[in-house]
């Protein structure tokens, strides 16, 4: 394949923006300090738009949303403390459009556009990332055109700055833009929310625990062994139907709050993880929860609030438990985890981490070796992202929607992303994208398929029967 840039310029605001230093939130500070990357592949279109018009619709967009969007242009400074400040001076974005020798299915062969290496080659901006952070642009794009006619957008942010939502919101909102319509949400920049200005108080919770306390392998591997290590990523699809039995294996027994979709297969990605890593039944593995903070304040934040509401939560066990006791009891335990963040716990969270000295051992970069790194999620644990529910689909910049959007290629063995897998709202279907060492993969796949048949009991069926009959009558 042979990459040809046809544009590449650094885009900065429409108009005048706010200048100077923004102070960033406790959660702005911790988890990811490296960049985020998602993709979006558009297939041709019957009567094709000239490459250089799009390109020039895409500059033109993006100069205006940054006018609102305006962190976006600005740049990170490292702190003495290890924490970060963003400096808001409208140094603008990376644009980059290019022509590649290749067609759509060379990336998707699968027809799901698993990530792999040629993603980082030949469909995202070269990023420098041994020169300072304040060098560093904190949004790049790059518009990539296909021989056959499609169209790759890919992007890239850093995650100090956007979370999932945050870079989804973005994303509509320039679509609006660059097909001519107002913006729809203007994004919120106040942080006051998560106490930022504020001073420390004692945190009302313990946290000690919560955060930064993953389980590693009870034989822990020796360097060449870590040096052989090398992940792959997968996507595997569920029918609707499939992600019904799921969660049927999760609710076996009659409760008054049946296990939600995310909590069944949350629980059934890790307890396959785990049956492909041949655990021991004494070895500790966790479940790394991304909970989005801004629905569980009081009051709740708008889901247009522009920064990081995440923060991770653990789920834990050992193996044996989780393996040898029915799906609802990991269940159980990816449900307690999540119960626990209140909005008295964010708040207390919040004032746990400002009154920490040094944030570097709750901070981890996607660079972390196969076993090392806060919040580590390799062996023996995973982590389980969901993006079910976000607006980063149907995302229609004058040319028509996508035909795929998901992660770019990652390389942390355990991470895991739920995808809607339809074109439509009727298509209910499922992708689960997940990274792992090349030789669990094949073992992952046996055991997340075969699983769903045979744990999928006679009696769970005939029940399932007799609620589709009640239903009926």
């Amino acid at each position: 394949m042979e990459l040809i840039i046809k544009r590449n310029l650094m885009v900065t605001p429409a108009e005048s923006t706010w200048t100077g230093i923004m102070s960033l939130s406790e959660f702005d500070q911790i988890g990811s300090t490296t960049y985020a990357r998602a993709i979006y592949f558009y297939g041709p279109t019957p009567t094709p738009t000239p490459f250089q018009t799009i390109t020039e619709i895409l500059i033109n967009s993006l100069s205006q949303v940054l006018v609102n969007f305006y962190p976006l242009a600005g740049r990170l400074h490292s702190t003495n403390d290890s924490r970060f400040e963003l400096v808001c001076n409208a140094q603008g974005a990376i644009f980059v459009a290019a022509e590649l020798n290749a067609d759509l299915v060379d990336f998707g062969a699968d027809n799901y556009f698993t990530p792999t290496q040629n993603f980082d080659r030949f469909l995202f901006p070269y990023i420098d990332d041994t020169n300072p952070i304040h060098e560093l642009p904190i949004l790049l794009v790059q518009l990539t055109q296909f021989r056959c006619g499609g169209l790759c957008l890919s992007f890239t942010s850093s995650h100090i700055i956007t979370d999932g939502l945050s870079a989804a919101n973005f994303m509509t909102e320039w679509a609006r833009i660059a097909r001519g319509l107002p913006l729809q949400n203007i994004p919120i920049l106040d942080k006051k929310a998560f106490r930022v200005g504020e001073s420390a108080v004692i945190p009302r919770f313990d946290h000690s625990k919560d955060f930064c306390n993953m389980p590693f392998m009870l034989k822990q591997p020796t360097a060449e062994e870590l040096e052989k290590m090398k992940t792959t990523m997968v996507t595997l699809k569920l029918t609707s139907e499939q992600v019904e039995k799921v969660k049927k294996m999760a609710n076996h027994a009659k409760m008054s709050r049946p296990y939600t979709r995310y909590e069944a297969l949350t629980t059934y990605i890790w307890r396959c993880s785990s049956k492909a890593r041949k655990h021991q039944q004494e070895q500790p593995t966790a479940c790394l929860i991304t909970i989005d903070s801004r629905k569980r304040l009081q009051p709740p934040l708008p889901f247009w609030f522009f920064g990081n509401g995440v923060f991770d939560i653990t789920a834990s066990c050992n193996a044996g438990e989780l393996l040898s006791l029915p799906l609802s009891h990991g269940a159980s335990k990816v449900r307690s985890a999540i119960e626990t963040v209140t909005s008295e716990y964010v708040l207390s969270a919040i004032d746990f981490f400002k009154s920490q000295q040094n944030l570097t051992k709750f901070q981890y970069s996607y660079k972390s070796s196969t076993n090392g790194g806060a919040n580590y999620g390799g062996n023996p644990n995973i982590g389980v992202v969901n993006w079910m529910n976000l607006p980063f689909e149907g995302i229609d910049f004058g040319w028509g929607k996508e035909i795929h959007f998901g992660p770019a290629n990652h390389g942390v063995d355990g991470d895991t992303w739920i995808l809607r897998g339809g074109g439509s709202e009727d298509d209910k279907s499922l992708l689960i994208v997940v990274c792992l060492l090349v030789e669990h993969v094949e073992a992952f796949k046996k055991y997340f398929y075969d699983d769903i048949i045979n744990n999928y009991s006679s009696e769970t069926l005939s029940s399932f029967s007799d609620e589709l009959s009640k239903e009926l009558i």
